[in-house]
């Protein structure tokens, strides 16, 4: 009868921490604070060639990718300014934002097209492509 006791233990502590994992998950523990990024003009596209077909606001920074980076990497705009990233490159990328600050920024995955993001609140938003994530940047909004 100890043996069924101790399992039942065991059982209740890994499903404790599993809820605890989740919590956290759930949370975002990214370590960025502050509000999220405003709009996002979204297009959907899925991994073809793809144009912009609907118009945006017009583009304050324009930002290449191509070569698996982005260009220019680090850049400062002002607020209510809107960032496009121009994708043209042999392989697909997206533009995924880093922390809470940046969730807003969120791209679909791209090879040919591009998106844009207007940042309506100041601060620093750092962004990667998830599938590189060594191709980083950043948009300081002031």
């Amino acid at each position: 009868m100890s043996m069924v006791r101790h399992r039942a233990a065991s059982v209740r502590v890994v499903t404790a921490g599993l809820v605890v994992v989740a919590t956290l998950f759930a949370a975002g523990c990214s370590g960025d604070s502050g509000k999220p990024a405003a709009e996002t003009t979204r297009k959907p596209r899925p991994l073809a060639t793809t144009t912009s077909q609907t118009p945006h606001p017009a583009a304050a920074l324009t930002v290449d990718v191509t070569d698996n980076k982005f260009s220019p990497a680090d850049a400062t705009i002002k607020v209510g300014e809107t960032v496009t990233w121009k994708f043209n490159d042999k392989v697909p990328h997206n533009v995924q934002g880093i922390g809470d600050k940046a969730m807003g920024i969120n791209s679909p995955i791209i090879d040919k097209g591009e998106w844009s993001h207007t940042f309506t609140q100041a601060g620093t938003y750092r962004y990667l492509c998830t599938l590189h994530p060594s191709m980083r940047g950043s948009i300081t909004v002031q």
